[in-house]
C-alpha cells in the first residue's frame, strides 16, 4: 500500500509538473533598474536621515578635511540624481513605449467598480482573482501611480535644495525656476517639509511593496518574488 501511495503521489507531482510552464515577466533591463532604484532609495532615505539630524559624530581629527555632513550630502546628491534619472526612464517607457502596452491597458480597471470589489475580495480570501486587462490590479496601479507622484515631488524638492547649495553649473542653470518653485511652496522650511513627508510616503509605500510581494508569493504560487531576481514566473497551462 504504501508503495502505490508513493506511486500516485509521483505521479500526481509529474502531471502538475507538466502542467506548468514558465513565461518571461520581467527582462534584463527591468531587473537592474529595479535593484539599482530599490539601492537608491535606502541610500537617500539613509543619508536623508542623517542630513536632517546628525547622528553620527566624526571621529576626531586634526586634519581639516574630516567632513561628515558634506560626505553624507554628496552621497545623497549622486543617489538622488541616479534614482531621477531611473524614474524619468521609466516615466517616459510608461507613456510612450509600444512594450509597455498592457501596463497603461490596467488604467481601464481603474474605473471598473466590479475588479475592483473582486480584488478586494481577494486579498481578503473570499472571492477568486479578478480577470485583468493589463498587468496590474486597481490596487496596485493606484499605488504606483501615488508613488510616482511622491518620487516627482521628491525630485521637485530636491532640486530646489540642491540649487541653495550648488550654485555652479547645474545649480546654476536651475536656480531661477527653483526659486519660483519655492516661492509657490511657502518657503525653503516648507519646501524641506514636504520633501520629508513625501519621503515617509515612499518608506510606507516599500512596506506595502513587500508585504504584497510576499503576500503573492504564498497565496498565488507563481513565483512572483523569483521573477524579479530570475525573471521567470509560472502558470498552469491552459
Amino acid at each position: 500500500m504504501k508503495e502505490n501511495h508513493k506511486d500516485a503521489s509521483a505521479i500526481e507531482a509529474q502531471t502538475q509538473e507538466c502542467n506548468i510552464e514558465q513565461e518571461i515577466e520581467f527582462g534584463v533591463i527591468y531587473r537592474w533598474q529595479h535593484w539599482i532604484r530599490a539601492l537608491s532609495i535606502v541610500v537617500l532615505i539613509i543619508t536623508g536621515f542623517y542630513i536632517a539630524e546628525p547622528i553620527i559624530t566624526p571621529i576626531p581629527s586634526a586634519q581639516p578635511d574630516n567632513f561628515m555632513y558634506a560626505l553624507f550630502r554628496s552621497w545623497h546628491i549622486i543617489f538622488g540624481f541616479v534614482l531621477t534619472s531611473l524614474i524619468l526612464i521609466k516615466s517616459y517607457r510608461f507613456l510612450f513605449v509600444s512594450k509597455n502596452q498592457m501596463e497603461r491597458e490596467a488604467i481601464k480597471d481603474v474605473f471598473n467598480i466590479k475588479v475592483w470589489l473582486q480584488q478586494i475580495g481577494y486579498y481578503l480570501l473570499i472571492s477568486k482573482h479578478p480577470k485583468l486587462k493589463g498587468v496590474y490590479n486597481p490596487l496596485q496601479f493606484m499605488a504606483y501611480f501615488t508613488f510616482y507622484l511622491m518620487m516627482f515631488l521628491l525630485i521637485l524638492t530636491g532640486f530646489v535644495l540642491y540649487v541653495h547649495v550648488y550654485h555652479n553649473g547645474l545649480g546654476a542653470f536651475m536656480y531661477e525656476p527653483m526659486r519660483a518653485v519655492e516661492a509657490m511652496m511657502g518657503g525653503l522650511a516648507m519646501v524641506r517639509e514636504i520633501h520629508h513627508i513625501a519621503m515617509w510616503g515612499v518608506i510606507l509605500f516599500i512596506l506595502g511593496h513587500v508585504y504584497m510581494a510576499i503576500y503573492n508569493a504564498v497565496f498565488v504560487k507563481e513565483g512572483a518574488i523569483d521573477a524579479i531576481f530570475s525573471g521567470m514566473k509560472w502558470h498552469k497551462k491552459h
